[in-house]
């Protein structure tokens, strides 16, 4: 079966990137017409226009007098048009991107990094063409300035929008999960080969060992060890066998399986997954808006910088030449460009690398709020516990040993459908080898009956003792009482007209659970349960889990107004669940987490969602919260903080003392604090979000 890219339905993507309008997209809708590539053309485009620019400035340079005077060579007058001519190709050319995105900024009133680039490499160009007709002095000849700008501007470009279209190829990498083609299994028993578009909800497919599951559906006959790392980021396989959902890009890995399809196409959890994907991608958060704020006062600050540079080198000090070369490098220097990637890209980078490990962001705030939260509330049936029942003690009369009353019991039930009867089958099958049984026959609402080597056996709960006329052995008895305190369900097994021994049964806790609230305790942060089990059951999980504050006997409507009363208390509350009970909870926390395992509804209402059922992965969540956050702050912080001090270095503040910045040096700096805020995002993939042991 083959596992090639799905069709474009799963894999467009808009030009802008979150909420960027300062810089990259404008010059590119020009490039491209209309703005539909995504960041991998962009990234070509500025590759392309980069190398060819760099290989027409490298004339340029070396026919410059300047540069040859500092190397002591001569250049032949017959070279003298080497710098005009190529430096207007590297204008035209390599410029183009920067000048197309003007319009755009100045009709969106958003003058931003295209304008401030366009503007500066349009007086370098100016000057320096004037210069070369001789209409103004040759100390304006700014020609090999001008190509190292553009060539170092259009090198900052591409390493941005490389490092965008690798983020957000996270989308085409979920794309590539789903087959191109489904073995669809007919009325017949026949398996036909069809596209995954002509799949319908309740066909069956055939899903062979190794081959990805097409779409989501149910088991109806096999068993496979299902690798779902791809949607939940967790490594180990998951056994799959009837009755069991699967979910489309998923691997059956040792066996084939038939499912039966419920989901196709927009409806499926990958589909799902990526809409998640793609939204986190293109919200904006508060950090975001921070950053759009600051990059356009910094326009309004270069250009006011720009204006008193000239003001006060060209009519206060008399030297235009000064005046020309100190306001294009201030307004080379004082570009955008860091402070406008800083926030974009830790968010594809945060927004992909979550998406791998099974995080989806729906909403960018709620993840940034994630950091601050002081209290989790896990809701109990489905989260911190299992949601099934299990079998969690056994115990046996002198007559039966515990192993052969579970086994007994495991005979007898193998018939019946009721989820107890499942949980007793799936623990004696764990323990050792299960008898065969015969004669099967339900006891409405007392249990069932069935012979199994040639022994008549009974399970059942209370019901089942007075229907017999039997009494619970002393010794018995005082096992099964704390039992009962604790919540769990009582089946006694009786042999032969003798009471042999009793199953306790209750929602197991998920072995990971233990793990994730030490973890967040460890952090100073509160866990608390909530649940509409008696009291006794919620305290028996809090005392195994070491939970601070436990909420028993809550209505489904009411579990909002336990999120309110921590929150009036003046906590911060992240609330998980995965029930449509627990989705006013989610709204009305300050984070919202849903499990994936869960409901829609329980998802629709959260900001962040787990695909697995882990609950571990709030920690995540919140390292993931904590680390995106402390990058945002860092690129901000350098990106602002770099301009407050280039700014004035470039208007020529220590000019008195000897110390001036050329504009070449002044673009090679601006490159170089964009490639510093790039690479400290990229600091970002090293992240470990694995729950860990």
């Amino acid at each position: 079966m083959s596992t090639g890219r799905r069709g474009s339905e799963h894999t467009e993507h808009r030009e802008d990137h979150g909420s960027r309008q300062d810089h990259g997209d404008p010059g590119t809708r020009g490039e491209h017409g209309g703005g539909h590539g995504g960041h991998g053309d962009h990234a070509a485009m500025f590759r392309t226009r980069f190398w060819w620019s760099l290989l027409l400035s490298v004339p340029v340079v070396f026919t410059s007098h300047m540069i040859s005077g500092w190397l002591g060579y001569h250049v032949p007058d017959a070279l003298t048009w080497v710098p005009p001519l190529l430096g207007t190709v590297v204008y035209l050319y390599g410029g183009w991107p920067f000048l197309a995105g003007v319009p755009g900024e100045l009709r969106e009133r958003s003058p931003g990094m295209m304008t401030l680039v366009a503007m500066a490499i349009t007086v370098a160009f100016g000057s320096s063409m004037l210069a070369t007709l001789g209409v103004v002095g040759s100390g304006l000849d700014f020609w090999w300035e001008l190509v190292l700008l553009v060539v170092v501007m259009l090198l900052g470009h591409w390493l941005e929008m490389r490092a965008l279209g690798q983020a957000s190829g996270a989308l085409e990498a979920l794309a590539a999960l789903l087959p191109d083609q489904a073995e669809r299994v007919g009325s017949d028993g026949e398996v036909e080969e069809v596209a995954i578009a002509d799949l319908r909800a309740e066909d069956t497919v055939l899903v062979r060992s190794g081959g990805r599951v097409p779409a989501d559906g149910t088991v109806v006959r096999g068993r496979a060890a299902v690798d779902e790392s791809m949607i939940t980021g967790e490594s180990r396989t998951v056994t799959r066998s009837e009755g069991d959902r699967v979910v489309a890009g998923t691997v059956a890995t040792d066996s084939s399986v038939r499912v039966r399809v419920d989901a196709v196409g927009e409806d499926t959890a990958l589909a799902g997954i990526q809409r998640l994907v793609t939204e986190a991608q293109e919200s904006k958060s508060r950090s975001q808006a921070l950053a759009d704020r600051a990059a356009a006062l910094l326009f309004w600050f270069a250009l006011t910088a720009a204006v008193i540079t000239a003001v006060v080198w060209g009519l206060l000090l008399g030297d235009g030449g000064q005046a020309v070369e100190r306001t294009v490098t201030v307004l080379v220097i004082a570009c955008p460009h860091a402070l406008g990637l800083a926030i974009p890209l830790v968010i594809a980078i945060s927004t992909a690398l979550s998406a791998r490990n099974g995080i989806l962001v729906k909403d960018r705030l709620a993840l940034e709020r994630t950091r601050l939260v002081d209290t989790v509330l896990f809701d109990k049936t489905g989260t911190l516990t299992k949601g099934a029942p299990a079998v969690s003690d056994t115990a046996a009369t002198g007559e039966e040993s515990a192993e052969r009353v579970l086994a007994l019991a495991g005979a007898v039930e193998a018939d019946s459908e009721h989820p107890l009867a499942r949980a007793v089958v799936r623990a004696a099958g764990e323990a050792g080898p299960v008898p065969e049984a015969s004669d099967f026959r339900s006891l409405t609402g007392r249990g069932v009956q069935a012979a199994v080597e040639g022994t008549e056996v009974y399970v059942g709960g209370p019901a089942l003792l007075e229907h017999l006329d039997l009494a619970e052995p002393d010794t018995l008895a005082e096992r099964t009482r704390p039992w009962r305190e604790q919540g769990s369900t009582v089946l006694h097994v009786v042999v032969d007209g003798a009471v042999a021994g009793a199953l306790a049964l209750a929602d197991e806790v998920r072995p990971e659970s233990a793990a994730a609230v030490l973890r967040l305790q460890e952090q100073g942060v509160r866990v608390a349960m909530v649940t509409g089990d008696a009291r006794n059951v919620a305290d028996a999980v809090a005392a195994k889990l070491g939970l601070d504050e436990v909420f028993a006997q809550v209505l489904p409507d009411q579990k909002d107004a336990v999120v309110r009363d921590l929150q009036e208390r003046g906590r911060r509350v992240a609330m998980v669940g995965d029930g449509v009970n627990d989705a006013p909870a989610l709204a009305r926390a300050d984070v919202g987490i849903a499990i994936g395992a869960g409901t829609d509804v329980a998802i629709e209402s959260a900001g962040v969602v787990l695909a697995s059922d882990d609950p571990r992965g709030v920690v995540s969540v919140r390292r993931l919260s904590r680390a995106g956050y402390r990058k945002m702050i860092q690129n901000l912080v350098w990106a602002a903080g770099y301009n407050i001090v280039a700014v004035p270095l470039a208007a020529g503040v220590l000019a008195p003392v000897g110390f001036v910045l050329a504009p070449a040096v002044g673009a090679v700096l601006m490159s170089l604090s964009t490639i510093i805020v790039a690479l400290n995002a990229q600091l970002l993939r090293g992240l470990d979000l694995r729950p860990g042991d």
